[in-house]
């Protein structure tokens, strides 16, 4: 039997690599079959050039990535809703967007995983490429639509 640790490890490495995925699909238009089976043979639990890569929790990673790109628009413009009118998301660096993107989807569609687990998760991959500031931003981005789609849960009263 896998221990909670253990699962939490496997996700969080599930969503480092989902955001990896959907930033190359956004930059090099890569085909979301190719890169997702590219991800879980070549990369997740290997060594590729002098790295190791942790195993990840492939069915997490294949929904995030798909659930995104289904969930493409509705996401988007949840964001959007989100940012400043001059600095909407298809202003905001690649992988930034990519972060964003997969925690709004998981805030939406996974109601199984608390808010606050799911952006310290994506702060922390943020954490990972983008300066402070960015990471900052990637916080309060998701704060606030967890906010709206959880408001129970972060404590606030529902909108009318």
């Amino acid at each position: 039997m896998t221990t909670p640790a253990k699962q939490a490890n496997k996700r969080g490495t599930a969503r480092l690599a989902a955001v990896q995925a959907l930033y190359q699909m956004d930059v090099a238009h890569t085909d979301i079959n190719e890169v997702i089976g590219a991800f879980q043979v070549f990369w997740m639990g290997r060594e590729v050039e002098g790295e190791t890569y942790l195993p990840a929790d492939h069915q997490f990673f294949r929904d995030i990535v798909q659930g995104v790109m289904r969930e493409q628009q509705r996401v988007d413009v949840a964001v959007d809703t989100i940012l400043a009118d001059d600095w909407p998301l298809k202003r905001i660096e690649a992988v930034l967007r990519a972060v964003l993107r997969a925690g709004c989807y998981e805030l939406f569609e996974r109601p199984d995983i608390p808010a606050k687990v799911i952006i310290a998760e994506y702060v922390d991959v943020a954490d990972a490429f983008v300066d402070r500031e960015e990471v900052g931003m990637a916080n309060a981005v998701l704060d606030r639509i967890a906010k709206r789609v959880r408001p129970a849960e972060m404590g606030e009263a529902p909108k009318a």
